[in-house]
C-alpha cells in the first residue's frame, strides 16, 4: 500500500480565505501582502484562537511573524479569481491585492477585504512542523455579511456551494 496524502486530501473540501499582513517600509510607507489559504480553522472559543498553516518557504511567513498581526477574509464565489491570482509571486500578489475593495482593520492595520466574513488576529504562537509553520492567532475582531454562496477547494478546483 502506498501513501499518497496529497491525492487523498484533495478530496476533502475546504474553505478558501485570504490572509493579509503588511510591513512598514523605510520610506515611511507600507507594503501589503496577501496569500490565499485553505488551511484555516477555529481552534478555541475561550480564548478565541484560530490557526492557519503556511509553507515554511513562503515569503509572506517572515512578514506575518515579524508584524505579529494579520487579517483573514473568508471568500465567497466572487473571490475565485482573487484566490487564483494570489497563488503567484510577491509582485503578482501585490497587483491582485490592489484590485480589491479593502481597508485597514481598526485593530491590526492589516487589510480586511470586502468579504462575507473576516477576522483580525494577533500572533499567539507558532510551530514549525513538517514543511509548514502552523500559526495560531488570537482573534481581536470579527465581522462580515453573507451575500453570495461560499467557495471551497476540492479535487484541485475552486467551486461554489450553491446549497450552503
Amino acid at each position: 500500500m502506498s501513501l499518497d496524502l496529497s491525492a487523498t486530501m484533495r478530496t476533502f473540501a475546504t474553505g478558501i480565505c485570504v490572509v493579509t499582513t503588511f510591513e512598514e517600509e523605510q520610506e515611511g510607507g507600507r507594503r501589503d501582502d496577501a496569500v490565499a489559504v485553505s488551511s484555516f480553522v477555529s481552534v478555541s472559543l475561550q480564548p478565541p484562537l484560530v490557526s492557519l498553516a503556511l509553507r515554511r518557504d513562503s515569503d509572506i511567513l517572515p512578514t506575518l511573524l515579524a508584524t505579529g498581526v494579520w487579517a483573514v477574509s473568508i471568500l465567497d464565489v466572487a473571490g475565485v479569481d482573487l484566490a487564483e491570482a494570489l497563488d503567484g509571486d510577491r509582485q503578482d500578489r501585490a497587483r491582485a491585492l490592489s484590485t480589491c475593495t479593502a481597508s485597514p482593520g481598526p485593530l491590526t492595520g492589516a487589510l480586511v477585504l470586502d468579504a462575507p466574513g473576516w477576522l483580525e488576529c494577533t500572533l499567539h504562537d507558532h510551530h514549525d512542523t513538517g514543511d509548514h509553520t502552523v500559526v495560531i492567532g488570537e482573534v481581536l475582531a470579527t465581522g462580515g455579511r453573507r451575500r453570495r454562496p461560499p467557495v471551497v477547494r476540492v479535487n484541485g478546483a475552486l467551486l461554489a456551494l450553491s446549497e450552503a
